[in-house]
């Protein structure tokens, strides 16, 4: 192997948040499964690993800046034995930082276990069987056992619909942060900030194992007619002076179309008028409240008749 402190980039006075932040970013560029089309990215890879392995190894590190060992571990001049099958020198293993590559990749990979390698340049005394220190549970913990396929990471993202889109179901298209557009099926009855997890829609993992998840949060947009009171909704709904006073018919908007509503006779616009079931999800119920509107250019016999009223007919609304 090549100098460690070469391999990763640091100096001799990196510290060990040092080696660990800068092989982090070393593994991940140059890990195979994100180089699919580089054939030295596997070489690259393993190198990294073994110089951070040989680096927050505090026996070996201190030997390797001493001149007693080299970067493969063996000794540099007599009175080292080497031993078998070429490895470290005796006492080296066992005295490292406590993490390994494996683990840092475990940190920041969701789920990855990391198998423990065993042999020279590899975490020597660490191999099968050997207990480690655990950064997720803070603890000891065997080696044996651990997954070698790593989960990826999940994606964010928010899916902003309509009143109507909530209320009918159904599929709505999605633009993913990774540029993929997705069919977000939504919840039965789905509600404002809901959360959709699409299974394996998420980032690949790099370690060849299961894809992460695209978690989807539901927004409901603000609707240009309709105010939502949990699952109640209310609308305003223009009427004319004479359809107060007479009654009639008017048509008032709901999340499945137009729908009629009856004004009775001398209708106070103070209540708002009832469509039961016409609110989210049929649920709710819809409430139209009345807005009297008068001609916009005003109208001579209408003002001469509301003179008549107010003198011939006065009326209170107020108590003052």
């Amino acid at each position: 192997m090549r100098d460690p402190y070469s391999v990763l980039g640091v100096p001799k006075s990196a510290s060990e948040k040092d080696l660990k932040a800068a092989y982090r970013k070393l593994a991940k560029a140059h890990h195979p499964d994100q180089n699919p089309d580089d054939p030295k990215a596997h070489a690259k890879f393993a190198e990294v690993s073994s110089a951070y392995d040989f680096l927050s190894d505090k026996d070996k590190r201190g030997a390797f800046d001493r001149g007693e060992i080299d970067a493969d571990g063996n000794p540099r001049f007599g009175g080292f034995a080497r031993g078998a099958g070429g490895g470290p020198r005796p006492g080296a293993a066992g005295g490292g930082a406590g993490f390994s590559a494996e683990d840092i990749l475990k940190e920041f990979m969701s789920g990855f276990g990391g198998q423990p390698r065993g042999g020279a340049g590899a975490g020597a005394g660490r191999g099968a069987g050997s207990a480690g220190w655990d950064p997720f549970t803070g603890s000891m913990g065997g080696g044996a056992g651990r997954t070698t396929q790593g989960r990826g990471e999940d994606i964010n993202a928010t899916a902003a619909i309509s009143l109507e889109q909530a209320h009918v179901g159904g599929s709505v298209p999605l633009r993913m942060p990774n540029g993929k557009t997705l069919n977000v099926k939504l919840p039965d009855k789905v509600e404002d900030g809901q959360q959709v997890r699409l299974k394996g829609q998420g980032h690949a993992s790099p370690y060849g194992g299961e894809p992460g998840d695209a978690m989807v949060t539901v927004k409901f947009e603000r609707h240009k007619q309709f105010r939502r009171d949990g699952a109640d909704l209310r609308v305003d709904v223009p009427i004319t002076l004479y359809e107060a006073v007479l009654g009639g018919k008017v048509r008032v908007p709901t999340l499945e179309g137009s729908a009629e509503l009856n004004l009775p006779p001398a209708v106070n616009t103070a209540k708002a008028l009832r469509l039961k079931g016409k609110g989210l999800h049929g649920a709710g119920d819809l409430y139209a409240t009345l807005r009297i509107v008068l001609p916009e250019a005003g109208d001579p016999d209408l003002e001469s008749l509301m003179r008549f009223w107010r003198e011939q007919k006065p009326y209170k609304v107020r108590d003052n």
